[in-house]
């Protein structure tokens, strides 16, 4: 058979026909454009003064970068997270992998793992028993991705670490993102879980 015949009359014909007008492509020119200009004017440094505070359902964060903070870095977030002698955060799951820099305190990290199975869909479960990963000042903490986890401050002084996540995930659409739990004292901003 003619390589330039495989495709028959009927598909070349429906090819063109019965299909909307879009500028779509045109509109995504334009995007980067205003979105070059526009970058050109973010923020290179941001001030401590400019970082957010937020009681949020892992407990007290500053945010250092955010996707909403008029900042160049489009790929990560980053926050410091204040935890309370004897509290802990609340325990949450991402698709996104999560590390930290632990700044003072000393405590511990609760990972639940997850497997997975992808059958007719996916099927998640996570370990009922945590793997326990203590830390202090100094220490670099990787929580893999989907990993349900939660920190626990067992010092003496108010424990402050910086907390990285990437955006990539939410960028590809897998912006999968629970807080299981509340942080003790921050129910009143908790969302739970759809599921």
């Amino acid at each position: 058979m003619d390589p330039a015949t495989f495709v028959d009359v009927i598909e070349r014909q429906r090819a063109k026909q019965g299909a909307p007008e879009v500028t779509f492509y045109k509109d995504a020119l334009e995007a980067s454009q205003e979105f070059r200009a526009e970058y050109h004017n973010r923020l290179n440094v941001v001030k401590h003064s400019q970082m957010p505070l937020e009681r949020s359902a892992d407990g007290l964060i500053k945010h250092i970068i955010n996707e909403r903070m008029d900042t160049k870095e489009c790929c990560i977030d980053a926050f410091m997270q204040f935890i309370e002698v004897g509290k802990s955060t609340g325990t949450s799951r991402h698709l996104s992998e999560e590390i930290a820099f632990v700044i003072e305190g000393t405590g511990k990290d609760l990972h639940y793992d997850v497997q997975f199975e992808c059958k007719v869909e996916f099927e998640w479960t996570w370990d009922t028993t945590p793997k326990t990963f203590e830390w202090g000042p100094g220490d670099f903490i990787y929580v893999p991705p989907y990993v349900a986890h939660k920190r626990v401050n067992t010092s003496n002084i108010e424990a402050r670490l910086v907390v990285c996540n990437s955006r990539i995930m939410k960028a590809i659409g897998l912006d999968w993102f629970d807080q299981l739990e509340p942080a003790e004292g921050f129910e009143d901003v908790w969302v739970p879980p759809a599921d």
